[in-house]
């Protein structure tokens, strides 16, 4: 098959697929194979405008609907979402690359908020004074922003989406939704799903596109309000933009996750899950544990503890029957910036105890492959320190103290996710209250809340008005009326006589 005869993914206007007319289009590669197996379209100017118009259209009609209908909606996506998820774990295992699990995974994880969706009702109730004043009464609604706009990364092409738009929709505004470009599929499949579900045509729209789409969906007078996931640099050029054009916006950026391990804790519990936690999903999650910093003396036991769970995980194609711990890296472009980084913590003086470039897989040589990779004694000022890898290359820095460890966590840019391992529950207890981050996990490593609370984090890692999801999710899409109502009393008001008696 030649490079022109490849299907080339459209975009999804009016409820239906909509092929596009730009004449520009980008690669999307199958990971392990490093082969291109589609292309996806690149929306110009007026496939932007299309794409808005589609989602206005859709907003009029969805709008409409009454709470008991669009509920209605919402379940049977649910159900459809359920039966058919092993579906889309192969799109997001083709283009992603991440293995079988993660993928089934990752659905389960946008799934709940899916379900959270489904009881809207009592989350959009408004509230009632009566009498305030006399014979005033004052209340308060809760009604859609309109169209909205969701653009997402490529870590997670199926469950960023699911953070945004399923409560969106609930509370009745119209979603454009922009993927990545590196695996675009799994939008597609979601509309179709919408689509079968009831949805009204137009309510959920796919815009495919790059920068142009992106500044198309930040320009748009129309648009009320942008979420996005994403790295720190491009999260907070989404919220200037979108703020200075007086958008609400949930920007969520990048990470730098640090993992404080105390001299007491259970080092199994903690190899374990320093593991899974920095190599699941190839390390390609703005949670994973990236930075181990473990309170002497513990961390020479630990190091051969992690160092032998790492010879045991098996890397290949996400796809194959017998499934592997873990998949390829997104692109070759990433891979060889992950390597990169480890090029300069060991420039920098860190010690390469597991090294995982030039790391290749038996028939699949091609494929962009990194290995598990583990850096001991890693220099805190280095930039394998400061930066978000966004691989799967975890460090250990040796501190000497709790106090040592929760500094270098606070004196960090980022404020995603967090960790500490520990027995002792006045310790766990001060570093929660004392931790300068958004998300924390307590003999947990990866805290991603379930979804009636919220996702996000401070400082860096997080610009705009509200987290996702949760409550937060509830309050960013809808916007607020209060009605102060004053109704004469018919009987002395000279209103409709309704029969009442007459105090002579």
């Amino acid at each position: 098959m030649t490079d022109n005869d490849l299907p080339v993914i459209a975009h999804w206007f009016d409820g239906a697929a909509a092929p596009s007319a730009s004449g520009r289009t980008a690669p999307v590669y199958n990971p392990a194979t490093g082969a291109v197996q589609a292309h996806v379209a690149l929306a110009d100017e007026a496939e932007v405008d299309a794409a808005i118009a589609s989602a206005e259209r859709g907003f009029a009609v969805w709008s409409g609907f009454s709470i008991a209908k669009r509920q209605g909606v919402l379940f049977a996506f649910r159900e459809l979402l359920n039966a058919r998820k092993g579906e889309l774990a192969e799109i997001l295992t083709s283009e992603h690359g991440k293995v079988r699990s993660d993928a089934m995974g990752e659905i389960a994880r946008g799934q709940e908020v899916v379900e959270l969706a489904t009881g809207f009702p009592h989350l959009l109730k408004g509230a009632f004074s009566e009498n305030a004043s006399n014979g005033v009464d004052v209340y308060s609604l809760k009604q859609p922003l309109g169209v909205v706009g969701v653009i997402s990364p490529f870590n997670f092409p199926a469950m960023v989406p699911m953070w945004f738009f399923p409560i969106a929709l609930a509370a009745g505004n119209a979603v454009v939704l922009k993927p990545s470009e590196k695996d675009p599929s799994a939008s597609l499949w979601l509309a179709q799903l919408w689509k079968e579900a009831g949805l009204p045509e137009g309510a959920f729209t796919v815009l495919q596109g790059d920068k142009v789409a992106v500044d198309g969906l930040l320009n748009s007078p129309v648009v009320q309000s942008i979420s996005f996931v994403g790295s720190t640099p491009i999260a907070q050029y989404i919220y200037e933009t979108a703020a200075k054009n007086g958008k609400r916006v949930q920007a969520l950026g990048g990470a730098k996750n640090h993992m404080l391990v105390l001299p007491d804790a259970d080092l199994d519990l903690v190899a374990d899950s320093a593991v899974n936690a920095g190599f699941g999903a190839a390390g390609e999650r703005c949670m994973a544990i990236s930075v181990v910093l473990a309170v002497e003396p513990v961390a020479d036991e630990l190091i051969a503890k992690v160092t032998g769970r790492i010879q045991k995980l098996r890397i290949g194609n996400g796809a194959a029957t017998d499934e592997p711990d873990m998949g390829p890296l997104i692109s070759g472009q990433h891979r060889d910036k992950v390597s990169s980084y480890v090029d300069i913590a060991e420039t920098d003086g860190a010690k390469v105890v597991v090294d995982g470039r030039g790391y290749t897989v038996d028939g699949h040589e091609n494929g962009f492959f990194f290995g598990p990779t583990l850096l001991d004694a890693v220099p805190t000022s280095s930039r394998a320190y400061t930066e978000e890898i966004f691989g799967p290359v975890l460090s250990v820095v040796r501190v000497a103290s709790y106090d040592e460890g929760l500094a270098l966590i606070n004196s960090g840019e980022f404020g995603n996710g967090t960790a500490i391992f520990t027995n002792d529950g006045g310790a766990a207890r001060r570093f929660q209250n004392e931790v300068q981050v958004g998300m924390i996990g307590i003999n947990v490593p990866i805290p991603v809340p379930v979804a009636y609370h919220s996702f996000g984090g401070w400082k860096k890692s997080l610009f705009g008005d509200a987290k996702a999801y949760g409550v937060h999710g509830f309050d960013f899409f809808t916007r607020e009326k209060a009605v102060t109502s004053r109704w004469l009393d018919p009987a002395t008001h000279g209103g409709i006589n309704l029969g009442f008696p007459q105090n002579s």
